[in-house]
């Protein structure tokens, strides 16, 4: 394989690397807790899009329960956000690891 072919090959990966990437800025995945008490709405590139609590949840004098319930629901995000990041750029990359995009 030559240069040229080379300078061509990673021209197209960066390409799809962009189109991937605009791709997970639009997807949303849901995290949720507490039989969705509280769900998180995320895109796979981790943006926070929406908190919703419903009104069971909040109890005023029990604030450290809805703190919980947030951090569960984030982490649930998190890591379904990881895994189409994961599915989508493994894609692209061909299964290989390249630091900073996942």
């Amino acid at each position: 394989m030559n240069q040229a072919q080379i300078m061509q090959q990673m021209k197209k990966m960066q390409m799809e690397m962009a189109k991937a990437q605009e791709e997970l800025a639009n997807t949303v995945v849901t995290g949720a807790a507490a039989g969705e008490t509280v769900k998180i709405e995320m895109t796979a590139d981790h943006r926070i899009k929406s908190v919703k609590i419903a009104k069971e949840a909040i109890d005023p004098e029990d604030s450290e329960t809805l703190e919980d319930l947030l951090v569960v629901a984030m982490n649930d995000a998190v890591q379904k956000a990881q895994a189409a990041s994961e599915k989508r750029m493994g894609a692209v990359t061909g299964g290989l690891k390249i630091p900073g995009l996942m």
